[in-house]
Parts: structure tokens; C-alpha cells; sequence
């Protein structure tokens, strides 16, 4: 919080004040710390409404469910930050999963097929990068077009079709579970914990992931400070394309198949992660612990719903309503910070 205080460009008063606080104030914001309440009442609640909520197989389902979403997420909490925003995500992890599968395919070994939908997702977020920092062009359009050109290529190269029979090798990337102790956790799982914590120590430990949170706390600012705007967005949308690539994989891998279809829609799934999480859509304001938070409810609330026999065509309409309420405090909390100071 520190660093964020001092990287947005807030007055000295109130990084003073940011540094008096409570360590665990440090830690967790006011909306994180919402979210984490409504997420714990939510789980007791569905614990004691259902018998299947908390038995071992069903929390390790959800939590492989939505290890990919939480980690593709961590690379639009960055891009956000930046006050940004990248719509090609979900394409992006079909296409650099359907890469990385059609070089298994094609006895590849599978560490260089896993490189190649890498490289796949960082050239996609490379473009967006240059299309937003050369050209100049708003973040929603440049990375809506590349939406539908990421899309449009994965359905040109399979014609259509899924791309099946994936090496036993490649599909336990996202199938296989490691034993902690007497628990199997889901390999996806262990990568989203270790990815979160070494994002999260990025963010806040090294000056270019301050110089990100400056960039969205005031741009101007920022760079008359000196700090290279445009590169540190360049970065960022890298990233983001190289975290959705990993989030692309980890799915494939799961579900045995390569499908063009594949991550349709989960663009929106990972934007409310981070929003719903505590990501400033302003820019400048967020934490990867807020993001996993927020990508943990999304996937308790889909759960939920259907173990308690919600009908699966009204489940989007929540899910809506949860994201509208998240935007809806973001904004209240930003114009009493600003009628405060």
C-alpha cells in the first residue's frame, strides 16, 4: 500500500497516513476486505444449504475451475492498473492453447509446444501494446479488434474443429494432482499460487511495478517524474498476454481438447475478477490478493447457484448484478476519497 500511495501521486499527508496504518490494513484494502467477508458468508451459507459444498472433490473442482480464469486475471489486473483494459483475453487463450496443442500434436515435446502458446500470448499482447503505445489507439478498441482477429485465426487454422487426441503428456499439465500432505491439489492450482505471489512481489517490491501503479495514479505526473509511460504499458500488455497464454494452456490441457470455441466470453469472467476484486477501473489501485479474491467468488456464486438449483439461464443475470455492485462501490469509495481530501 505503500508503494501504491507513493506511485499513484497522492500527497505526502496521505502517504504519511498510509504508512501509520495497521499492518494488516497494509495488506488488504476496504474493498478487498468486503469482498473477502461477503466471500466467507457466502461459503458457511452454501456449507449449511448444501452437502456437497464442502466435501474434498467439490472445492477441488472449484478450485481448478477457476485457476486459469484467476490467472489470466492477474495479467488484466496489471493492464487495468495501468488504466487500461485488454477485451482480447479470452481469445487469446484459445489461440495460445490451440498452439500449443497442435505442436503436441505434431510430436513437438512438450516443453516446447507449452513454449510456443507462451510465445503465442506474448506476441498477442506485444501487438496490443504497440496498437495502444505507437498508434495511440484506446485500449477497448485496440483490444477488441484483436478479440476478433485472435478468434477469427483460431477458427481459420482447425476450419472449425477441435483438435483431439493430445498427448497423455500434455493434458496432465492441467489433469495431473500433486500430493500436499494427504491432499491432492490440482497442478493448475499450485501454478495460480505460485504465479499470484510472484505478481503480487513484482507489484509491490521493484520499481517497475510502482512505476505501474504510478502510471495509472497520473500518467502526466508520471512521466514528467521521468518514468517511460509508454514502455511500461508496452510491458504490461505482454504480460497480460503471456499470463492469459498460461491460463490458455492450463485449460486445454484439462479438458483434453483444443476447441476454437474454447474461452468464449471468459474475457468478461476475468475483467470482473479484477474488478470485483478491488481493481481501480480508473487505474492506479489494486493488488493481486484482491484479484484472487474476487476470481474465488465469481467461481463460489457459479457453484452455488447450481448446487442450490438455480436456473442456469438467469446465473449470467447474477453474476451482472454482482459486477454492477462491484463498479457501483469502486465509484461511490473514489468520489468520497476525493470530497475527503
Amino acid at each position: 500500500m505503500q508503494e501504491r500511495a507513493a506511485g499513484a501521486g497522492k500527497s505526502a499527508p496521505s502517504a504519511q497516513i498510509t504508512r501509520e496504518r495497521p499492518a494488516w490494513r497494509r495488506s488488504i484494502n476496504v474493498q478487498e476486505l468486503g469482498i473477502l467477508v461477503i466471500f466467507l458468508l457466502w461459503v458457511i451459507f452454501l456449507s449449511l444449504a448444501t452437502d456437497t459444498f464442502l466435501t474434498t472433490r467439490n472445492v477441488f473442482n472449484m478450485l481448478r475451475a477457476f485457476s486459469w480464469i484467476a490467472i489470466a486475471a492477474f495479467g488484466q489486473c496489471m493492464v487495468i492498473l495501468t488504466a487500461g483494459i485488454d477485451l482480447s483475453v479470452g481469445s487469446n487463450m484459445a489461440l495460445s492453447g490451440l498452439a500449443a496443442a497442435m505442436l503436441a500434436v505434431n510430436n513437438v515435446p512438450v516443453p516446447l509446444a507449452v513454449l510456443g502458446g507462451l510465445v503465442t500470448g506474448g506476441l498477442i499482447g506485444l501487438i496490443n501494446g504497440l496498437l495502444v503505445t505507437r498508434l495511440r489507439l484506446p485500449p477497448f478498441i485496440a483490444t477488441l479488434g484483436m478479440l476478433s482477429i485472435a478468434r477469427g485465426v483460431t477458427y481459420g487454422v482447425t476450419g472449425g474443429w477441435p483438435v483431439r487426441q493430445l498427448p497423455p503428456e500434455f493434458n496432465q499439465i492441467g489433469q495431473l494432482d500433486i500430493m500436499v500432505g494427504s491432499w491432492p491439489v490440482p497442478l493448475p492450482v499450485i501454478v495460480m499460487l505460485v504465479l499470484a505471489a510472484l505478481v503480487s512481489l513484482f507489484l509491490s517490491r521493484t520499481v517497475t511495478g510502482r512505476h505501474i501503479y504510478a502510471v495509472g495514479g497520473n500518467e502526466e505526473a508520471a512521466r514528467v517524474s521521468g518514468i517511460k509511460t509508454q514502455s511500461v504499458k508496452l510491458f504490461v500488455y505482454v504480460s497480460c498476454g503471456v499470463l492469459a497464454a498460461i491460463g490458455g494452456i492450463l485449460m486445454t490441457a484439462r479438458l483434453g481438447v483444443a476447441a476454437p470455441t474454447a474461452a468464449e466470453g471468459y474475457e468478461l469472467d476475468i475483467i470482473a475478477a479484477a474488478v470485483i476484486g478491488g481493481v481501480s477501473l480508473f487505474g492506479g489501485e489494486g493488488t493481486i490478493l484482491g484479484v484472487l479474491i474476487g476470481a474465488a467468488l465469481m467461481q463460489t456464486i457459479r457453484t452455488g447457484l447450481n448446487l442450490l438449483g438455480f436456473p442456469t439461464y438467469w446465473q449470467p443475470a447474477a453474476i451482472g448484478a454482482v459486477i454492477l455492485l462491484a463498479v457501483t462501490f469502486d465509484q461511490w469509495r473514489k468520489r468520497r476519497s476525493r470530497s475527503v481530501r
